[in-house]
Order: structure tokens, then C-alpha cells, then sequence
């Protein structure tokens, strides 16, 4: 699977957490982001190249930090669904190309 699927997987999972949040459903919102993370986990041990390494450990570090209600770097939900969707987008081409 290319990084673009693994990252697009992530983002549908970072998708999901931030709608059930809107919709107040914490416990599935909760869920969502506890299986984001584990994306992140498998997508981090799968990865060799360090530049990806970084930026992927620091989406991670941030969409933690966002989610948690801690917030200190000050993204917003906005600027996830922004991120992952170039991702899925990317997938998408690659699938397209095969």
C-alpha cells in the first residue's frame, strides 16, 4: 500500500472522530481516534524515510493534541479534513493509474 493509501486511511478515520464529535457522540468519536492512531502506529513502523518519518510523527503529535481538547498548537478540525483530503485525493489518482 502506498503512503498516500495509508495516509488517506488515517484521514477517514480522523474524518470520522471529528463528525461524531460534532454530533456529540463521544464515544464514537473516541473510537475513531483511538484507530487513527493505531493507522498512525502501523503506517510509522512500516515507513523508512526520515523526512516522512517527521512529518508523519508530527501529524500525529498535533491530531493527538488537537483531539484531547488540549489544543496548544491551535490547528483546527478544518485544517485536518484539508490535510487528509490531499491524501485521499493522491490515492485516488494512484488507483486511477493501475
Amino acid at each position: 500500500m502506498s503512503l498516500a493509501h495509508k495516509m488517506a486511511n488515517i484521514g477517514s478515520e480522523v474524518h470520522r472522530s471529528l463528525s461524531w464529535q460534532e454530533k456529540e457522540n463521544q464515544k464514537y468519536a473516541e473510537n475513531a481516534f483511538f484507530r487513527s492512531l493505531e493507522l498512525f502506529d502501523l503506517t510509522l513502523q512500516s515507513e523508512k524515510d526520515p523526512f516522512r518519518l517527521k512529518e508523519i510523527s508530527r501529524v500525529r503529535e498535533v491530531w493527538t493534541d488537537h483531539f484531547t481538547a488540549n489544543n496548544e498548537y491551535s490547528f483546527t478540525d478544518d485544517f485536518f479534513r484539508q490535510y487528509f483530503l490531499k491524501f485521499n485525493l493522491l490515492a485516488r489518482s494512484e488507483r486511477h493509474q493501475q
